[in-house]
């Protein structure tokens, strides 16, 4: 064989072996690849500065509450203006740890252990009830079974005095009787489970150094 083929062959071969290796690195494109994604979209910052929260929304602490935009929920904005730190939520659950001490207190005509969380008005009428019924030689027993209800129904802001009032309406359920002096059952069933309702007005000057809020009024 001459040279000249021979250097043809070679050079084929060599020519052979760099297609093959070039297409073992590249791959092929068939036709159904997807094409290669460019950057001419929304950059990924952009697209979530679209769908970042809006500060300053509705307080889901007052509208958990009460409607928003309600008079009701102006007050208790007001009140947290006026002491920052006050928050309806605890409120509403301290609210109703203080309706079952307070009830129960009346109703076993002892008044010592709440006096603190009573206005003076709402103290004199409670112990008037129970200095009647002692006069009587009357006495209740009653059990307290638990709250089935605690809601905020309305709430005022004086900024004039600062003082803001919250009414919450509570159902709970109790056995109660009513026992003579010799301990005979004059009214009520010791069996017999009764929902009683109850509306009261909770009052306290905003940003006073005294915690404690005072039932002011009593209703049902």
């Amino acid at each position: 064989m001459d040279d000249a083929v021979i250097q043809l062959l070679v050079l084929a071969a060599i020519a052979l072996f760099l297609v093959i290796r070039l297409k073992n690195v590249l791959g092929t494109r068939t036709g159904f690849e997807k094409p290669p994604v460019t950057d001419s979209g929304p950059r990924r910052d952009d697209v979530r500065r679209d769908f970042e929260v809006i500060e300053g929304g509705p307080d889901r602490d007052i509208t958990d509450h009460v409607e928003d935009g309600s008079e009701s929920a102006k007050a208790l904005a007001a009140m947290k203006l006026a002491e920052p730190g006050f928050n309806v939520t605890e409120f509403v659950s301290g609210a109703r740890q203080a309706y079952e001490m307070i009830l129960m207190a009346f109703e076993n005509g002892d008044l010592t252990p709440v006096e603190g969380f009573l206005s003076d008005d709402v103290y004199d009428a409670f112990l008037s009830v129970i200095s009647d019924r002692e006069d009587k030689g009357l006495k209740v027993d009653a059990n307290f079974i638990g709250v089935r209800e605690t809601s905020l129904t309305e709430a005022e802001f004086d900024r004039a005095t600062d003082e803001g009032q919250i009414t919450i309406r509570f159902v709970c359920e109790i056995t109660s009787v009513v026992k003579d002096s010799e301990g005979t059952i004059v009214e009520g069933n010791p069996n017999e489970i009764k929902k009683q309702r109850d509306v009261w007005t909770f009052a306290r000057i905003m940003g006073s150094e005294d915690p404690n809020w005072k039932l002011v009024a009593t209703g049902g």
